[in-house]
């Protein structure tokens, strides 16, 4: 059975159209963008304001049009920032389809450079996370040249080229172990060769 929304029952309504620029035609960051919205609107009518595709929907009903007027406010003055907002990593990963470890790679070896940190209290907990953010122009730029495809690229030769060094480290290292054990071995039969030759010498056979 589908879900029912309360704001479909409403008798306010306002509705707020997502741009492909704000959301970078992601629907996880459409939401981070709802739940940014909703923490700048007051405890009491932040469920009033929700997301339905890529719209974001504003419901109340006859008796708070006080309350109705300023959340539209807020939501309308807060859409436009929506474009610049940072893009938080469940975002970035949506949105140029990488994973969680290709994100903490190319962040750590400066391919996606970060905009700086932000740090969150967890809901219902006294633990705070921090965590980089991104350029939401940058992120576009990323997406619209393909440079995803390219580092992939650029990490599977690496690891190859690493897998070849390895495997001749580890060829050097047998032929070594395999030089030093001969050496031992040919050591091992000299010394049983001489002996006695001190005892044989002194007796002056060889005089």
């Amino acid at each position: 059975m589908p879900k029912t929304n309360k704001n479909d029952a409403a008798t306010l309504i306002d509705t707020w159209t997502l741009t492909t620029a704000a959301t970078l035609g992601s629907s996880v960051r459409a939401k981070g963008i709802l739940l940014e919205i909703r923490a700048r609107l007051p405890w009491s009518v932040r469920k009033s304001l929700d997301l339905r595709g890529m719209a974001l929907v504003l419901g109340m009903f006859d008796g708070s049009e006080e309350d109705f007027r300023s959340a539209s406010a807020v939501v309308a003055e807060a859409l436009e920032e929506a474009e610049s907002l940072p893009v938080i990593p469940r975002e970035i990963e949506d949105i140029l389809t990488i994973s969680t470890s290709e994100r903490r790679r190319w962040l750590e070896d400066g391919r996606l450079p970060s905009a700086g940190t932000r740090t969150v209290k967890l809901r219902g907990r006294a633990r705070q996370i921090t965590f980089h953010v991104f350029e939401p122009r940058l992120v576009e730029d990323i997406l619209d040249r393909g440079l995803v495809e390219d580092w992939r690229e650029e990490d599977a030769a690496a690891a190859a080229e690493n897998r070849r060094r390895a495997a001749l480290k580890a060829k050097l290292t047998r032929t070594l172990k395999k030089r030093s054990s001969t050496a031992d071995e040919a050591g091992k039969m000299s010394s049983t060769d001489l002996a006695g030759w001190d005892e044989f010498q002194s007796s002056g056979l060889l005089r």
